[in-house]
């Protein structure tokens, strides 16, 4: 059963975006959302020329110049490339003891670069952002319901969090778990693989954040806008990839992606079916 909604809730959500503009801005977010949900499952070739130009902008924000960058036609090709790179454990390692020796790799640099751009990000957004606090207020602290979208407004669910749900939380069940995590588990069934990052799978958080600005609910400055754009392009663009000191490994976009929509959910969420997934080189992962 649904706990219902109290009042000091009604009024934050009345307060949030009032009227006719909340169903408005609710369908205009629906064509945001399939519009990322097809970035993330596109079969196209990788358009290299805007992947690198994206990459470059991502490596100047760590200081780094252009690296050469290496392409595969699958993550299972990339396997021979990225040897010695960290893994996130050895990502995580570094964390507890900042006394490791040597210089922080690439993938450490770009991690905290992202987790600084994507907490900019949330403090443009107008209403407060859900990814950060996604529980109501209140001595209880009970977190929102999920509901049909429709029915949530009309309960009285702020904007802010049925976009959360219906944008950030159902891009990354559909592109996280519905099709990252089973190629990922085929990847790594053979052993640890050094952490990457994931194009055109990684468009829930980018999504999010670009689906508020064009809603006009989340104000960035013109350098987080910049730097935002840089991560949306190499979303629209490529596939999987793997920072390293000198050479930068991107993987093609997969040549078949086949979907099943999931059962019971509202946001056009979809996972694998049928053959799944299969690379331009044959690779067809199957999770272990």
């Amino acid at each position: 059963m649904t706990a219902p909604l109290r009042r000091e809730d009604a009024a934050r959500a009345a307060a949030d975006v009032r009227g006719k503009q909340v169903h408005d801005r609710w369908r205009e977010a629906v064509k945001i959302r399939r519009e990322w949900l097809e970035h993330g499952l596109s079969t196209e070739p990788a358009d290299r020329q805007t992947t690198e130009r994206g990459l470059t902008a991502i490596y100047a924000r760590m200081s780094r110049p252009r690296p050469r960058f290496a392409w595969v036609d699958s993550p299972d090709q990339a396997i021979p490339l990225i040897a010695g790179l960290p893994t996130l454990d050895e990502l995580y390692a570094r964390i507890r003891d900042p006394r490791t020796p040597g210089p922080p790799p690439p993938a450490s640099d770009l991690a905290m670069v992202a987790s600084q751009l994507r907490g900019a990000l949330s403090s443009g957004v107008v209403y407060g952002d859900p990814e950060l606090t996604p529980v109501r207020k209140g001595k209880h602290r009970e977190r929102w319901p999920e509901l049909p979208p429709l029915e949530a407004l009309r309960a009285g669910v702020p904007l802010s969090v049925v976009l959360h749900q219906g944008i950030h939380i159902a891009l990354h069940r559909s592109l996280a778990h519905g099709v990252r995590e089973p190629v990922h588990g085929a990847l790594t069934a053979r052993g640890p693989v050094p952490v990457c990052w994931y194009g055109q799978q990684d468009a829930a958080w980018i999504g999010y954040y670009d689906a508020l600005h064009r809603l006009g609910l989340a104000r960035y400055s013109p350098d987080q806008l910049d730097h935002l754009g840089h991560w949306a392009a190499v979303a629209r663009s490529c596939g999987w990839w793997w920072p390293g000191e000198e050479v930068c490994v991107v993987a093609e976009r997969p040549d078949r992606i086949r979907t099943e929509a999931v059962p019971g959910t509202w946001h056009d969420e979809v996972r694998l079916g049928g053959d799944g997934v299969r690379y331009r080189d044959g690779w067809h992962p199957r999770p272990s």
